[in-house]
């Protein structure tokens, strides 16, 4: 409000001072002479302000001409002029007009019509590193993938979208199966975007489906260190990678450095099954047995298993049967009421041929947990009784048709495996292998007797329930349809 009221003040001002200066000038007597060589000219001095006020504007509008001249003169030489930046804005207004066509067919999925206007807005902008990445992608929804990894490579040469243009052409490696290629790209990728979480996950899995178990640690604790993964989570997947290092370096002889790493694993995560089983032997060959009894105790704690009980016999190899069973007791005491407790123990007093005890710490698992296991050890204990053979028979044709009981099983696709390996044979992914019961519906079942558990296999507490296979049931006949 003041602002205006101060310019309609000054407007005010200068009206009235031309007023004034025109109204001197018309009352004034006096004269103006202009002299310019031989020549003469007497004016009033209201003709000479007219005068000069009509010079000076011709003068400016000359100076205008003169400019407007000289601009097309630059615009046609190719400067930058007031004409070119219209032209310029005009185009620039058109290409991004398409860009955003474009942008917005992709996200609807018309891959032609995205192509198209990054085409068009190509043609305007001359800004690749925006039309060349929608036209990939587009590519990449049309599944045209000559075009996709062609435009992906163009990607490559502008420090700005590189990334990208290594993060396409690796995916495109991925489908064709060039896994070695694809680690490589997942690496430059990684060095390039150290923090970016899916090239993590990308590069830990080929990484670990290509056994480079030190490389996979380095890219978990990037993980880490970018707070990409929970610390929990971190010293699991790091000690399925040690145990996995350990294993490795064990294939190559190094029996000391194995150890040390299985160690290592154990330490991590003590509940990880196959780590705990491979430290202890490692100790047990060190001639460390209260270590490896230590380690065995820790973990059966945390969850009982067949592995463990496998390595439990080899510590415990020099004493009795008696004194095997007093130190199973002692061991398990805070997991006697599970399962697997209860099947260990049962075969260990078969192999003692006790089989009173036997059935007594089988107790109730016939009809709790009827699994192939049970059921074959059920039929030990009959023929250790002295039962008939028909009743030893049904048993074991009753075993044949059982569940298999717990197996490691892949939490992500449910294939089942005969051994724990760090990543599943099937759909390769890391660190999903669980033991755990199936039900009847996602259990295949075993094919023959052959390819039941078996706990002379397991655990080595005598050939009963072997010989109990081979005098009653031919392997080769029993073939069976679920």
């Amino acid at each position: 409000m003041l602002f205006s009221l101060v310019k309609i003040i000054i407007f005010f001002s200068v009206v009235v001072g031309i007023t004034l200066g025109l109204g001197e000038l018309l009352r004034s007597n006096g004269f103006v002479r202009l002299s310019f060589m031989d020549t003469e000219l007497t004016i009033s001095p209201l003709i000479a302000a007219l005068l000069l006020f009509f010079l000076l504007l011709g003068f400016w509008i000359l100076l205008k001409i003169l400019g407007f001249f000289t601009a097309v003169l630059r615009f046609l030489n190719g400067d930058e002029t007031a004409v070119s930046r219209y032209f310029n804005k005009n185009r620039e207004r058109k290409g991004f007009e398409a860009l955003a066509d474009g942008l917005v067919a992709l996200a609807s999925g018309e891959g032609h019509v995205a192509i198209s206007k990054a085409a068009k807005a190509e043609k305007y902008l001359k800004r690749p590193e925006l039309t060349n990445l929608i036209i990939a992608q587009a590519a990449d929804s049309l599944n045209d993938s000559p075009k996709a990894y062609k435009f992906y490579k163009e990607l490559l040469k502008d420090d700005r979208t590189r990334f990208v243009g290594i993060i396409g052409i690796m995916k495109h490696k991925l489908s064709d199966g060039d896994q070695e290629l694809a680690l490589k790209l997942a690496e430059k990728a990684f060095s390039l975007k150290p923090k970016h979480e899916k090239t993590q996950d990308v590069l830990l899995q080929l990484q670990a489906g290509n056994e480079d178990w030190r490389g996979a640690r380095k890219t978990l604790n990037a993980k880490l260190k970018y707070g990409l993964l929970p610390r929990d989570v971190h010293r699991r997947r790091d000690a399925v990678l040690a145990l996995s290092e350990a294993r490795s370096i064990l294939a190559d002889g190094k029996v000391i450095e194995a150890g040390e790493a299985s160690i290592e694993a154990n330490r991590l995560s003590p509940d990880l099954i196959p780590a705990a089983a491979m430290a202890a032997r490692s100790y047990i060959q060190k001639g460390k047995p209260k270590s490896a009894l230590r380690i065995i105790k820790k973990a059966w704690e945390i969850k009982p298993h067949p592995d463990l009980a496998v390595v439990f016999k080899e510590l415990k190899e020099k004493e009795s049967e008696e004194e095997l069973i007093k130190s199973f007791k002692n061991l398990s005491r805070n997991q006697s009421d599970d399962d697997e407790t209860k099947m260990f123990l049962s075969e260990l007093y078969i192999a003692a041929g006790n089989f009173s005890d036997a059935r007594g710490a089988l107790g109730t698992l016939v009809e709790t947990l009827p699994n192939a296991r049970v059921m074959t050890i059920l039929a030990a204990i009959l023929r250790g009784e002295g039962e008939s053979d028909e009743d030893v028979r049904d048993l074991l044709t009753q075993a044949l048709k059982a569940p298999r009981g717990a197996q490691w099983v892949c939490e992500n696709c449910f294939h089942l495996h005969t051994s724990w390996v760090p990543v599943c044979r099937n759909c390769k992914s890391f660190d999903t292998l669980s033991w755990k019961e199936l039900s009847s519906e996602e259990e295949d079942g075993p094919q023959s007797l052959l390819e039941l558990p078996n706990s002379s296999d397991q655990y080595g507490p005598g050939d009963i329930n072997q010989t109990l296979l081979k005098k009653n049931i031919d392997p080769e006949k029993a073939e069976i349809k679920r």
